[in-house]
């Protein structure tokens, strides 16, 4: 790699450690078929799998200023990026379940906050981001559709009681 491509690897790199999420992977013991069915997960799910030179890796580390991620950037590592944090993690996790020597190192999340490998867990168990809007616009309807019930259950009994009247009053003219 000349001096060019390598500038615009971690110009690249730095770019997508300032604004997205990030997972480090240790991708060590992958066959070649396992490589190919990631990628391909990867990006069905939006996850952008990058294998970098950890010293690349590093110096975009610190043009980004998350110069903490270093203790990540040690031996063979690939790093899962995403607009999407619970995304990049469970794939990642997914894949270290399957595969005995695909280890989770940590994570950025975005742009500012280092996580352990503890953390990139708690994160793959977390809904996806659409399920998760979801529930919160369910929880913020559910109390509004109960009081519509309520008052539509009130009106509609009105009705039917002047309804009633207005029979009785028919029958009796």
């Amino acid at each position: 790699m000349n001096r060019e491509e390598k500038a615009r690897v971690i110009e690249e790199l730095t770019e997508k450690l300032k604004g997205g999420s990030v997972v480090f992977v240790d991708y060590k013991g992958m066959n070649v078929a396992q490589s190919t069915r990631l990628r391909a997960r990867s990006r069905e799910s939006g996850v952008e799998f990058v294998v970098a030179k950890n010293t690349l890796a590093q110096r975009a580390a610190n043009q980004a200023g998350v110069e903490e991620i270093s203790e990540y950037l040690v031996g063979p590592t690939a790093l899962a990026f995403s607009e999407d944090p619970v995304a990049s993690a469970k794939l990642m996790a997914e894949f270290s379940d399957e595969i005995g020597t695909f280890e989770l190192k940590g994570g950025l999340l975005d742009g500012e906050q280092v996580v352990d490998e503890e953390g990139v867990v708690a994160l793959s168990r977390l809904p996806e981001r659409e399920q998760l809007i979801a529930q919160v616009v369910g929880g913020i309807q559910s109390p509004f559709a109960g009081l519509v019930n309520v008052l539509s259950g009130t009106i509609r009994n009105l009705a039917v009681v002047l309804n009633q009247v207005a029979e009785q009053k028919g029958s009796q003219a």
